[in-house]
């Protein structure tokens, strides 16, 4: 796997440390094409249930984000739900790593 970028690593680290955080299975941060950051745990509750990544990018889209320009996940799945980066980031990667921090994969369009 080519070498990271340190906002790409930035990420990484803000979805980590939101995963260890909460408490939860998963963490994700996304970064919007200003270079903002959003980190989200995933939400379970009996009448909404939301990945990390889809709570990251709702949170970017109601802060006014137009686009995605790179998005992180951390999660012991091994084929996370990448839909809702896709909506607001089509070419955006989004990595994929493990609670370790290890990206296991870069998913791209």
């Amino acid at each position: 796997m080519s070498e990271l970028d340190a906002e790409d690593v930035k990420i990484i680290t803000l979805a980590r440390s939101t995963r260890a955080r909460v408490g939860g299975g998963e963490g994700a941060a996304v970064r919007d094409e200003t270079g903002r950051t959003y980190a989200a745990g995933s939400v379970e509750l009996p009448s909404l249930k939301l990945s990390a990544l889809q709570v990251a990018v709702a949170m970017a889209v109601s802060s006014g984000a137009e686009s995605l320009e790179a998005a992180a996940v951390v999660t012991e799945d091994e084929a996370p739900d990448i839909a809702a980066v896709r909506d607001l980031g089509p070419k955006a990667p989004v990595l994929v790593a493990g609670p370790d921090g290890a990206v296991r994969a870069v998913l791209r369009s």
